[in-house]
């Protein structure tokens, strides 16, 4: 079962996973809407793979390393988190509420959309 965690408390996320290397955000949304709003990595290393791209691109994510999936509201990410627990992943989060959330908690600079 992937564990679900809200943006707010992603910041103590990394914090208990830092002893396993730097936290990925794994954002799985399409390229246009990281143009219309996107996260500053701080604390964290960002990846961008669309969600369609996710398993040909499988070899670009560290099994070992934890990640943290993104996208608009949570749904996309969560199915990508399955299939990294799937494929042998071993530490992945979904971010519910995704971006949305994120301006909404996080930081109000990130455009809602």
């Amino acid at each position: 079962m992937i564990t679900a965690i809200p943006p707010a408390q992603l910041q103590a996320w990394f914090q208990s996973v830092r002893p396993l290397g730097t936290p990925v955000v794994l954002d799985v949304r399409e390229p246009s809407e990281l143009q219309t709003a996107s996260l500053c990595a701080k604390g964290f290393t960002l990846v961008t793979i669309p969600m369609g791209d996710v398993a040909s691109r499988l070899s670009e994510l560290d099994p070992a390393q934890p990640i943290a999936c993104l996208c608009h509201h949570g749904r996309r990410s969560l199915q990508i988190a399955n299939f990294l627990d799937s494929q042998g992943f071993l530490h992945v989060v979904n971010v519910t509420g995704g971006i949305h959330a994120w301006s909404l908690e996080v930081d109000p600079s990130v455009p809602c959309y």
